[in-house]
């Protein structure tokens, strides 16, 4: 095969994916434009005192409600722990924010199969508890003040102004009255747009990752580095290995789904693939993230203990899987498409664009420009929290 050849091939992989996917996409953003149009950034944003259950299963339920984007939930996870929140339970919003999110379901229930989709919202809370548990034995007092110093200094990063705007309907009406308001209705389409722009370039670069990767990366390859001629071997090095793989694709949030397909195809252990998908919060440019809210050391150890959940939670659900039976026994996920044709898929992406030109029209109409301008500010200067 040419090297033109490779080349189209591989677009037209990364493209074909990204057909399959793209009714799913839009109908996971305007499901979570919609949750974030009624329940208000303050909401989210309540102090957790303490990292206690209780604060974890509100940080948990809070982060799910909200946007899949890694930047936005890592910038709003440093505005909780600003404002006095635990720090503990802060990036506990991070993780269910990135990880338990509905679109990111959908996307895995469609590329990998419905056993993953399972194992991510089970295995998601595991890393939480597993987080909390590995924080209060690797990450000191003394530490976390220090970092609190950083924090309030307010450095910004990616998706600041995203992470910090607020346009939900309050009042005392019932959730359903409020999203068919007016109100309602343009607040859903600027959070739709907004997190459509946060996260496009991550997704686009995420398909071209998985399509070049399953054209020119041989087979053989994959299955040596998984180990997957010793599938006791494959089990205990796949979770290990998977976030190690997600740091150096640079891929975040929903986008490393595709890849996640490569690579089960591939030969890695199921429990791999949910510790891949976890390690959208340890890539590079994050890590470079948790530098500028919380200093070195912290980004540092921070990442260090989130690896180590993410595995934790990886082991967790193949020996539960293995357990249950449900691991699936052939590698099937949706990777190569012959072509794109007239079928469900295409139909639902007609009718789902259609509603997203609906949606523009109102965001447009609503000044909704003005809005995205200010969205991605990238000035290094102070955020200062009120």
């Amino acid at each position: 095969m040419g090297i033109l050849d490779t080349i189209q091939e591989s677009l037209y992989t990364g493209f074909s994916m990204g057909w399959e996917i793209l009714w799913a996409l839009i109908l996971g953003f305007l499901i979570s434009g919609a949750i974030q149009a009624v329940v208000s950034k303050k909401q989210m944003s309540k102090l957790l005192p303490d990292d206690k259950p209780k604060s974890l299963g509100i940080a948990t339920a809070l982060g799910a409600a909200s946007s899949s984007c890694s930047y936005a939930a890592v910038a709003l996870a440093r505005s909780i722990f600003v404002k006095g929140g635990n720090f503990t339970s802060a990036i506990a919003f991070e993780i269910a924010s990135t990880n338990l999110v509905i679109e990111l379901g959908i996307i895995m229930l469609l590329l990998l199969g419905w056993q993953f989709t399972l194992a991510e919202f089970i295995g998601g809370p595991v890393m939480i508890i597993a987080f909390a548990l590995l924080t209060r034995r690797l990450i000191t007092s003394k530490m976390i003040t220090t970092a609190r110093k950083v924090a309030e200094r307010g450095v910004q990063g990616k998706m600041e102004t995203h992470a910090h705007m607020d346009m939900a309907v309050t009042g005392r009406k019932s959730l359903l009255t409020k999203l068919r308001s007016e109100n309602g209705k343009t607040a859903t389409a600027h959070y739709y747009v907004m997190d459509w722009q946060a996260i496009w370039k991550d997704i686009v670069l995420g398909l071209l990752i998985a399509g070049t990767a399953a054209v020119i990366v041989p087979e053989h390859f994959w299955r040596t580095l998984f180990l997957s001629d010793n599938p006791t071997l494959s089990a205990i090095w796949g979770p290990l290995i998977g976030p190690l793989v997600a740091v150096i694709s640079f891929v975040c949030s929903i986008s490393n789904v595709p890849l996640a397909a490569v690579l089960w195809n591939g030969g890695i252990s199921f429990g791999g693939v949910i510790s891949f998908i976890y390690a959208d919060l340890i890539v590079f440019p994050i890590i470079n993230i948790y530098r500028k809210y919380y200093g070195w050391a912290m980004a540092l150890r921070l990442s260090s203990v989130l690896y180590l959940a993410m595995v934790i939670g990886g082991y967790f659900i193949e020996i539960l899987f293995t357990l249950l039976g449900l691991i699936p026994e052939q590698r099937t996920a949706k990777v190569e498409f012959a072509a794109i044709s007239w079928n469900y898929t295409t139909i639902l992406n007609i009718i789902f664009l259609v509603i997203t030109v609906l949606v523009l029209i109102r965001f447009f109409k609503t000044g909704g420009m003005k809005m995205l301008k200010t969205m991605n500010n990238k000035k290094n200067e102070p955020v200062h929290e009120h």
